[in-house]
């Protein structure tokens, strides 16, 4: 249950007779190996986790012939290490040998070719590509409609694999109908108290925050903790991410004292249960320093994500994903503080590894060059701002259906272009976008909404009345009233750049579902 030092303990114990038993070839051996291999990287420590199941590999490809299944879960074990370090090309190459031996030595709809597609699947959805993620998620759902009895627990992972693929591209009605098929599946094979099912409860709970329904969100997240309370050992990883969970759901709402409550629970386990290098452990002070910067408290938040970053640097090669984000996270605590020079270095190494390492259209690149063109647009270089926001776009079209919010907050941060530049009609067109797809996608109470209706307005009254009817140009980053002393109108206080910021922090979701074979 998560108790990975005592498992090593035994595993070495284990190994050790082995080692004097056993020919140094033995087909034992390299499963001992396997099993420390295990251990290291469920805590993250993968350059180990790797050497322990190349050990494995070695002997198993001495001892069995070049088809054994063996050799394809050695192949597996690999590619899942390759995949947590988030080098993706590696763990499709082991991926895809283990999927070519079970090709070979297995009937056409055998489960193991399922899971084996599956694992491909999830890399190409980690890099982006959604076609080809629902090419390989459909072809393993073919083999366990096939091959297993409506209510294997198989199937539901299975409709939760294809859920997270419509999760990810913004589709969260189709999101919520697989991940609905994959709880009524687990609520009927599952014990009512089994993780897995807080697993599923977790996602739909995510679909409702993503949607903005905060109310849903908590409904399900709290599903989810009651079951890994009574699941699970009290400082069991999982338990922590239930908490995460809520926490980000509060922070959304804008109780960040509740926010930090749960986040803080949820760290103290990580704390506890993982290695002082483990990513999960960046992740949450990441979570913790996006609650201080949503409160205003930019020295804290980055304090926060610089101890994250150090984790991720020690922990991670050079182009993992998290490393991109965690970039991305302290050039907008700058971005805040209007350091604009160091916003856009960190800005800039963000995109540089996103561009290493994604798919030409993900959506975490398109982010990138979004937030790269809200600091040139702070700065006045608008037509830098228009080149990279308009990178942005052509992405965001490409890969995010036609009412993703990310395409609206790209609509509003070209329309912010525009008003700086004082063409407010053209800026009043592009809020405009952006506020019909969110009124399409968004709750009626939703904050966004609440933006847009404010940008709408003043872009509009801009062009009615002259400039200087304006007590305060609204700023970038700052907090302004504005109003119209002839129409005796005062608006409520707002954050003009919340738009442009909201979308743009811990974009990539870690706190998501990660599934494997």
């Amino acid at each position: 249950m998560g108790d990975y030092s005592k498992a090593l303990e035994f595993y070495e114990k284990a190994h050790k007779i082995k080692e004097k038993a056993l020919p140094p070839n033995h087909p034992e051996l390299a499963t001992s190996y396997g099993n420390i291999g295990e251990v290291y990287n469920n805590i993250g420590d993968y350059s180990k986790g790797l050497e322990f199941y190349q050990k494995d590999l070695e002997i198993t490809k001495k001892a069995l012939p070049p088809n054994h299944p063996s050799l394809a879960t050695s192949y597996n074990n690999i590619g899942l290490v390759y995949y947590n370090m988030g080098d993706y090309p590696k763990a499709l190459e082991f991926y895809e040998k283990a999927n070519r031996i079970y090709e070979k030595v297995l009937p056409p709809n055998h489960p193991s070719l399922a899971k084996a597609y599956g694992n491909i699947g999830q890399v190409y959805n980690n890099m982006g590509d959604y076609s080809k993620t629902l090419e390989f998620y459909e072809k393993a759902h073919q083999i366990y409609e096939k091959a297993l009895p409506p209510n294997h627990p198989d199937l539901g992972f299975s409709y939760n694999n294809i859920g997270q693929v419509y999760n990810n591209i913004g589709d969260y009605s189709k999101a919520l109908v697989f991940y609905d098929k994959a709880l009524k599946i687990r609520e009927k094979a599952l014990l009512p108290n089994h993780p897995t099912l807080a697993t599923s409860y977790n996602n739909i709970g995510q679909v409702y925050n993503k949607m903005g329904d905060y109310s849903k969100a908590l409904e399900y997240y709290e599903k989810a903790l009651k079951i890994s309370k009574k699941a699970l050992p009290p400082n069991h990883p999982d338990l922590a991410t239930s908490y995460n969970n809520i926490g980000l759901v509060y922070n959304n709402m804008g109780d960040y004292p509740k926010a930090l409550e749960f986040h803080d629970k949820a760290h103290k386990i990580y704390e506890k249960a993982l290695s002082p290098n483990h990513p999960d452990l960046a992740i949450s002070y990441s979570d913790i320093g996006l609650v201080y910067n949503n409160m205003g408290d930019y020295s804290k938040a980055l304090e926060l994500y610089d101890k994250a970053h150090k984790i991720y640097e020690t922990a991670l090669p050079a182009n993992h994903s998290h490393l991109a984000t965690s970039y991305n996270n302290i050039g907008t605590m700058y971005k805040n503080m209007c350091d604009y020079a160091k916003a856009l270095e960190c800005y800039e190494k963000a995109l540089k590894i996103r561009e290493k390492a994604a798919f030409p259209n993900h959506v975490d690149l398109a982010i990138c060059y979004g937030t790269i063109g809200q600091v040139y647009n702070d700065i006045g270089n608008y037509s830098k701002a228009f080149d990279f926001h308009n990178q942005a776009h052509k992405i965001f079209e490409k890969a995010l259906p036609p009412n993703h919010p990310h395409l609206a907050t790209c609509y509003n941060n070209i329309g912010q272009v525009y008003y700086s530049m004082g063409d407010y009609s053209k800026a009043l067109d592009f809020y405009e976008r952006a506020y019909k797809i969110r009124e399409q996608a968004l709750p009626s109470d939703h904050p966004d909404l609440a933006i847009c209706y404010v940008l709408f307005y003043i872009s509009s009254i801009k062009i009615i009345l002259p400039m200087s009817v304006f007590l305060v140009q609204p700023a970038s980053g700052t907090n302004v009233k504005v109003g119209v002393d002839d129409f005796n109108i005062t608006y409520a206080t707002i954050e003009t750049d919340s738009v442009s910021n909201c979308h743009f922090i811990l974009i990539d979701g870690e706190y998501e579902e990660r599934q494997f074979a």
